[in-house]
């Protein structure tokens, strides 16, 4: 098993930065991949971002391209969300996820993750 607790979500004014962390914990010897969703009230949730254990692989969706960044440490179990350049419509629950066997050239959909964290709130303000 594998825990995420994800932090650093809040209240930014449109413009502005945060920058979201996701600590793993259990049995995180592996390699898992790790991905970012979110949630808008009433939408489905989408894909976000991702990357693979070693880093050389990330997936940005079309939307948060140019004004988000994941990153890892697997020093500290942990990988970021970046954000830049916030818009109203970035408000959302941003979970994040992992999935093992994880490579570097692939894409996962959504049900492919395996572990998934509670959440973290972003709302971002006109």
């Amino acid at each position: 098993q594998v825990q995420l607790v994800e932090s650093g979500g809040g209240l930014v004014q449109a413009g502005g930065s945060l920058r979201l962390s996701c600590a793993a914990s259990g049995r995180t010897g592996g390699s898992h991949g790790m991905g970012w969703f979110r949630q808008a009230p009433g939408k489905e949730r989408e894909f976000v971002a991702a990357i693979s254990w070693s880093g050389r692989g990330t997936y940005y969706a079309d939307s948060v391209k140019g004004r988000f960044t994941i990153s890892r440490d697997n020093a500290k179990n942990t990988v970021y969300l970046q954000m830049n350049s916030l818009k109203r419509e970035d408000t959302a629950v941003y979970y994040c996820a992992a999935k093992g066997a994880y490579d570097d050239g692939a894409y996962y959909p959504e049900y492919e993750y395996d572990y998934w964290g509670q959440g973290t709130q972003v709302t971002v303000s006109s």
